[in-house]
Parts: C-alpha cells; structure tokens; sequence
C-alpha cells in the first residue's frame, strides 16, 4: 500500500468511515434495485458518502490497483480533478470536511503546481488552489500559480499540435500547448480564472487563443465531437467507426461548461464556445446507451460495449449546467440527463466507491464495477452538484 503524500493533514476524522469490500457482479445486474435520488438534499447525501468514501480511502493511503504514477502526485491531473469536484461539492455541503481538504492539499503543496513546465495536466490543480484563495488561504495560494503562468507568457511555446506518441525524435513534443482534448479541462478554467481573480486579462486572452487552436485542430464538425489527439483522426473501430473516446469528449464538455459563464455574454469566443457546447449536446443526446451510460468509444455499437462512468458523468455535469444555464432546452434535455444521473447512481458501491471508471489512458479500454479512479469521482461530484442544482422532482 502506498501512502499519498500530503493529503492526511485535516483528513484523520474521514479515515475512520467503513469502508465495506465490493462484490464483482455481472453488467446486467449491477446497481438493479437503486433508488436514484432527485431533489437537492438527496442528491448531495450520494455525492457526500462519494466523497467521503474515496477521502477517508486516501487518508488511509489506498490507492487504485493497476494506478500510474500520476495517481500518487498531490499535485498531478489525477487528484487535482477530484479536487474540482471538492470545491464544488464544499460550496453547496454543510460539511466543512470538503473545504478542510481542500486548505490541507494547498498548504502541504505549499501552492505549487505539478513539474512539467508547459504540461496542462499541472495546472488543473490550480482551480482548488483558486478557491482555497477566496477562502481563507489569501493570496499566498496563487502566488506560485501566478509566477508559472508569467513565466509560460514570457517563453511561451513555439510546438505545433500534431501528436507524435509522446516521443519525438527533435526532443520535443505537441504537450507544450494544449494538443489532446482532455487539456481543455486541465488548463482553461484556470487560466480564465486567474484572469478574473487577478484583474488582469492576459491570461485569459492566452488561454482563449488556445482553446481557439485546439477547437479547430480536434473538433470534427460533422460528428461534433473531438479526437482525443492527432493520432486519433485516421483510425476506425473494428465496424468502421470513427473513433472519439467518451472521457477524452467529457474533458471538453466539463471544460466548456466552466470556462463559458467566466466570458461576458455576447463575447465572440463565449458564442462560439456555446456554438460547439450545443452542438456536442445535440450528438451525445442521440448516441446515449438505453442504461443511462455512454460507451467508452461513443460510436461504437452500444449493444457491444459496457458501462462507463468518468465520460458519463462529465456528459451528466455539462447537459445539467447547460439547462440551468439556459443554454439547453429543458424538456428536450430532462430525460437524457435523468438516464445519465440514474446511471451514474448506479455505480455508486453500497460503501460509496464509485465504479465503471475507466483506468488511465488515452483510448477506449475495457472497464470493470470495480473500476474506480480519482479524476472519476471527480467527475461524479461535478454531475452530482449539477443535479442537486437543477433539484428535479422524482419521476415517481
């Protein structure tokens, strides 16, 4: 068992939770029998036995099977999305836990970013370290975030977006800039928001002028969906299919639903960013599985594929922000979203774990119930404070 540095400061309460063992069971029958909660309070009690599941599991020092090495970095991609989902969840719960969590990760990162200078995955951190700002930590919290970003305005990159199987043989890689799709989550909103805190528009002018590149670079305009990457644009699933990965697509639909409502209505790039956010709505509406869930790869033949919940719960998180926001047709979306949150109720364990999370990677890949990630409840938490937000009434 390996001990994930800096996370047991303000979490030694949570590590007592139990933490029941889960039964492996069969597709079909998993979650049969779940009651899916529907108004605000109901929601918000399965997003924090969620949360308090998977931060008591880290405070104990559990980490996933088959993890990589991303998985134990306090700083990296892998935690600091679960840590999106926190703040979130910390805005609208009683629980002071969440907010507790959220100071101690800050304070014993000592603020600072992941190692890759450029990389996107190090700046998703970031947005917990922004509302730790806004709430109690000051701007010590951000300092660090501040200077990194200066210092990429400074030497910005001079890479292209073509992806080379992270190995190229003039030593650098299309990684500088934000050239996969699950990039648009890890940067944008923290740039754009850096720009709101700080008053000061160039960071978010950087971050609109790359999110511009990789939209036209990756955005198939006739699927309306997005390559995960370059490498991804030629190659077809085994009945001939395009290939669009569902968490690489709900990176960009969650980015897209926390970058818009930071630009002013009417902004060019506020249009065409709710221009592309409709647009992938309309898609994924008609390529939903029957059970709720999206395919790993969206195209491919629902009736071949499994559950899958980080994609699901992205798309879940981002049609609820987008009828709460307005951008949505409610009556057109309800029912897709109501399938999307049964689904992701379903995946909840008797004990709180959250399953069908596909490991790390960066392709659809088989997925298990007992699959779970931390970038995955994560996700979760976003469609959960979504759905308590929306507070819908029970269908029955």
């Amino acid at each position: 068992m390996k001990v994930i540095a800096g996370l047991t400061l303000g979490l030694a309460a949570l590590s007592a939770l139990p933490m029941a063992a889960s039964a492996q069971a069969p597709a079909a029958q998993v979650g049969q029998g779940v009651e899916t909660p529907w108004r605000r309070a109901d929601v918000l009690r399965l997003a924090e036995r969620v949360a308090d599941y998977q931060l008591a599991t880290m405070a104990a020092g559990y980490i996933p099977p088959e993890a990589a090495r991303d998985t134990v970095d306090p700083a990296g991609w892998v935690q600091g999305a679960l840590f999106v989902g926190l703040r979130d969840l910390a805005d609208r719960s009683d629980n002071t836990a969440y907010r507790q969590a959220i100071l101690a990760r800050g304070a014993a990162n000592k603020w600072a970013l992941g190692k890759r200078f450029y990389h996107a995955d190090e700046h998703v951190i970031g947005q917990s370290y922004l509302w730790a700002a806004k709430h109690g930590a000051g701007d010590a919290a951000i300092a660090p975030l501040r200077q990194r970003f200066d210092a990429i305005l400074a030497y910005p990159p001079k890479v292209g977006l073509e992806h080379a199987e992270y190995t190229d043989p003039r030593g650098v890689d299309c990684d500088q800039r934000w050239c996969w799709s699950d990039a648009l989550f890890m940067a944008p909103a923290t740039w754009f928001e850096l720009s709101a805190v700080t008053g000061d528009p160039k960071y978010a002018a950087y971050a609109r002028k790359e999110f511009a590149a990789t939209t036209d670079y990756l955005y198939d305009k006739e699927e309306h969906l997005y390559y995960r990457d370059s490498r991804f644009f030629t190659r077809r699933g085994p009945d001939g299919e395009k290939v669009f990965w569902s968490r690489g697509d709900g990176w960009v639909v969650a980015g897209l639903a926390r970058v818009i409502p930071m630009l002013p209505p009417g902004d060019p790039d506020r249009v065409r960013m709710e221009t592309v956010f409709k647009e992938m709505a309309a898609k994924l509406k008609t390529i939903q599985k029957p059970d709720g869930y999206w395919s790993p790869s969206l195209l491919a033949d629902p009736a071949k594929s499994l559950p899958e919940s980080s994609g699901t719960a992205f798309f879940t998180y981002g049609l609820a922000w987008g009828v709460k926001a307005g951008l949505l047709d409610r009556a057109t979306y309800e029912p897709t979203i109501r399938k999307g949150w049964g689904a992701l109720s379903r995946a909840v364990h008797p004990d709180g774990k959250f399953g069908w999370v596909q490991p790390i990677g960066d392709r659809p890949e088989s997925v298990s119930y007992e699959d779970t990630q931390f970038y995955g409840v994560g996700a979760f938490l976003l469609a959960a404070t979504a759905m308590a937000d929306l507070d819908l009434k029970p269908t029955r």
